[in-house]
Order: C-alpha cells, then structure tokens, then sequence
C-alpha cells in the first residue's frame, strides 16, 4: 500500500434500517453529509442497496487519516459475515442504539 501526503478524516461506517435486519457498510469523507444523504435517499435514478432497504441508521464507524487505510477497513468487514459485524458494533455499541446524532 502507498501513501500520500496529506491530513484529511475519513470514515468507514456501518447503518441499518430501523428493524436492524440489514447492514451496510461504507466510506465517506464526511459521515454527516453521508447519514443526510442516505436518509434523504439521494440516489438519483439509480437505486442502491442503501436506499432500497430504507438504511440509514449509524451502528458503528471508525476513523482513520488515510483513505487507502480506510478503504482496506471497509473491504474488511463487507466481508464478513453479519455475526461477526454485530460482535464488532457491540465492542463500542453494546445496545445497538442508533448514533445518528453525533453527527448532527
């Protein structure tokens, strides 16, 4: 893996819907403007898993200063199998509570 220069904040994340029968994981830049734009639904003729399955709600994330680091995270956990992302939430959500506002 190579690295730029460069200081930046990038997020892998996990959200369901409000059942919590489905996860998505995903990377973004900006977790605020990612969680608005997944419960907005703003996907543009083009319906994703995201938008069809109503995901939304923030389980999990990490954070990370480089985006290679933050991709290979993601891959990581996409995966794996939903047991396993479930005991990784619960290492920081124990509750499986729904921690949209923190990026308010």
């Amino acid at each position: 893996m190579q690295f730029k220069e460069g200081y930046h904040t990038y997020y892998i994340y996990i959200i369901t819907n409000k059942a919590k029968t489905v996860l998505y994981t995903g990377v973004t830049n900006n977790l605020k403007i990612r969680l608005q734009q997944h419960q907005d639904n703003i996907e543009f003729n083009n319906p994703t898993f995201a938008s069809r399955y109503q995901v939304h709600y923030l389980l999990y994330y990490e954070k990370f200063t480089w985006i290679q680091e933050a991709i290979v995270r993601e891959k990581e956990i996409k995966g794996w199998r939903r047991e396993k992302k479930l005991d990784l939430i619960k290492i920081i959500n124990p509750d499986l509570n729904f921690l949209n506002d923190l990026f308010q």
